[in-house]
């Protein structure tokens, strides 16, 4: 594909490195326009860094690629009628689907998953569910024009599938070797299988205070997709 629009939609409490790991990595293709939005362009606070000079979403009027970012703030923008609509409707022009980490609950809640493998980070995948989903293992999982990445770091593998797709094999690979990414992690504790019991536990504990609310935000997204159905 030449030249393609890549959007990626903000919103409060987003990951950062949820996009701008993808963000690095696509923005070396050549002739792609890479559009980092918000809804009225308002400045996103991420994990200590302010992104500002953002675009209006609701102004941006296409794309090729829709990329959707995890992150806890994915509980109430899931409910945002605003951010949705503005969601729902790139996502009706868009020749690709995608996500990285809980973007995929956004996706899924604006009813673009139903039927679909996909994936999520691996303590909310059972999220997906309500939607319709068929969760699915896997760092990068494609069904047709849906593409989803896995838990945060997993941004990187998806983004080197996307600069396959759009731009060949090639590209993708010298990307690659250019920002030297051949990962060798210090330690293998990266999934729920390897780590060890005291550590996920740990991780777990973290979590379980987002846990119910994130899945009450999932449940209350998918009635009302049910609602609008019918």
């Amino acid at each position: 594909m030449s030249d393609p629009t890549i959007v990626f939609p903000l919103y409060p409490g987003v990951t950062h490195l949820d996009f701008t790991g993808p963000h690095q990595v696509m923005s070396r293709i050549p002739g792609a326009k890479l559009i980092v939005a918000s809804a009225g362009a308002a400045d996103i606070e991420a994990d200590g860094l302010t992104f500002t000079g953002l675009a209006d979403l609701s102004k941006v009027e296409a794309c090729d690629v829709l990329c959707i970012p995890g992150g806890f703030g994915t509980t109430a923008a899931m409910l945002d009628e605003a951010f949705m609509a503005d969601i729902k409707r790139l996502a009706a022009g868009a020749k690709y689907l995608t996500s990285v980490c809980t973007g995929s609950l956004i996706l899924a809640a604006a009813g673009l998953l139903k039927g679909k493998r996909a994936t999520c980070h691996w303590a909310w995948k059972d999220q997906l569910k309500p939607f319709g989903v068929i969760v699915t293992e896997g760092r990068v999982v494609r069904d047709g024009n849906v593409i989803t990445g896995g838990g945060v770091t997993a941004g990187l593998d998806f983004a080197f599938t996307m600069v396959a797709e759009l731009a060949g094999e090639t590209l993708a690979q010298s990307i690659q070797l250019g920002l030297e990414y051949q990962p060798d992690p210090p330690f293998n504790a990266g999934s729920p299988e390897t780590a060890p019991p005291e550590i996920l536990a740990a991780v777990r504990g973290m979590m379980s205070g987002a846990m119910a609310s994130r899945q009450g935000a999932a449940e209350e997204a998918a009635r009302r997709l049910e609602t609008a159905a019918t």
